[in-house]
């Protein structure tokens, strides 16, 4: 009786291994962006957790193969091949703009699906023959540049600088923040670049405060966002500071301290969550996934960044549980992969944390302005909704 039983749970376990769904995940878990990867690592250490317990999806387990980039495009280059040839069905990450540009040929050339975590409108735009199998989950820059501008107009600004990290994202958000500024009539007088690994950037901040801008943008994120803000509140900078919604995390406020105090950004709605209208759709899930977060991992301790990570896998496991209606990983993963792009793409009207997507062929952000963005200040260390768009 003993063998038998044996011999059944080894059958079983070897049935349940050939079903499993491996989902590969890159983030920046050590490195400088990892007060923004961590949160997001934790996310899918939850969800493991979750799924083990609630029995996989469709029947099938569901395995989160994590890996580190140490906030190094290379090292995410190197660990979405190897997702890749581990049989990945589809691949979450990564972090930071850079890196998530530079998975986006791999996956592409093995013809996986991606979700990234990063903010760039670059990362989904066009929808060309690679972009066709990269969606993502944050705002872009675009899009919370709009937010910014349009605050800094009610506040009667009038001329702005600029100080942003000198890659991919910064440029980004460089283009998309100009644009929109000019367009309202605001009149950009500087604009600088640092380093993410930079210790100094004084003569960035003396060359911005010497042309007086009524208010200045730091195009970065993470924790080296507080460098340039820090250094011009010591240089005695007198006007409004606005950050991206790349900062928008406990470790931001903790490393800040006074020197982020009054601190303007425009945030995915889940940072202020309890502050938001009951009609406020993604009011509902934000308060659900910040309960589950700090459950596990103390009071406070949540980010818009694992959220993030959170509507990923909102958007995936349904267009999993589609997917496998139209193939078979087992028999043809190349198939399913194909049909997991697709189901992807056909995700409609899903209420998530950060807002509610709607995926088309030519979009593949898909939220809308006014569910996506709110304007944040920091108060006593606290963040502070001060706007919503709807």
């Amino acid at each position: 009786m003993k063998r038998w039983l044996a011999v059944a749970l080894a059958l079983a376990l070897s049935a349940w291994a050939q079903g499993t769904l491996k989902v590969g995940v890159v983030v920046s878990a050590t490195g400088p962006a990892a007060s923004l990867g961590i949160p997001e690592r934790n996310t899918f250490l939850l969800l493991q957790d979750l799924l083990d317990r609630q029995g996989g999806v469709a029947g099938r387990k569901v395995q989160f193969v994590i890996l580190d980039d140490a906030s190094d495009t290379t090292q995410a280059v190197r660990n979405t091949r190897r997702l890749v040839e581990e049989g990945a069905v589809a691949i979450v990450g990564t972090t930071t703009t850079p890196a998530s540009l530079g998975m986006i040929p791999v996956v592409a050339e093995a013809k996986v699906p991606k979700i990234s975590l990063a903010a760039s409108k670059d990362i989904i735009y066009p929808v060309d023959a690679q972009r066709f199998w990269v969606f993502k989950t944050p705002q872009t820059e675009e899009l919370m540049a709009r937010a910014i501008v349009a605050d800094m107009v009610a506040r009667g600004v009038k001329t702005v600088g600029y100080i942003g990290f000198n890659d991919a994202y910064g440029e980004g958000w460089a283009r998309f923040f100009e644009a929109e500024a000019k367009a309202k009539g605001l009149q950009v007088v500087a604009s600088e670049r640092y380093n993410r690994t930079d210790t100094s950037v004084t003569g960035q901040a003396l060359r911005l405060i010497a042309r007086r801008p009524d208010a200045i943008l730091i195009g970065a994120s993470g924790t080296p966002a507080v460098l340039p803000q820090r250094t011009l509140k010591e240089r005695g900078y007198p006007g409004l500071i606005y950050q991206t919604h790349g900062v928008a995390n406990p470790d931001f406020l903790r490393v800040g301290g006074q020197d982020v105090e009054g601190t303007l950004l425009p945030a995915g709605p889940i940072l202020v969550a309890e502050q938001l209208p009951g009609t406020f759709p993604s009011k509902r899930v934000a308060l659900d996934y910040i309960q589950r977060y700090e459950a596990r991992y103390g009071i406070g301790s949540y980010s818009t960044f694992g959220a993030h990570a959170w509507d990923a896998w909102l958007i995936l496991r349904p267009a999993l549980e589609r997917a496998l209606k139209r193939a078979d990983p087992d028999k043809d993963l190349a198939a399913f992969r194909a049909a997991l792009r697709d189901e992807i793409e056909a995700t409609r009207n899903l209420v998530a944390t950060h807002g509610v997507f709607t995926f088309t062929k030519e979009d593949h952000l898909g939220l809308r302005f006014e569910d996506a963005a709110v304007m944040v200040r920091v108060e006593r260390g606290r963040w502070k909704l001060e706007r919503t768009f709807r």
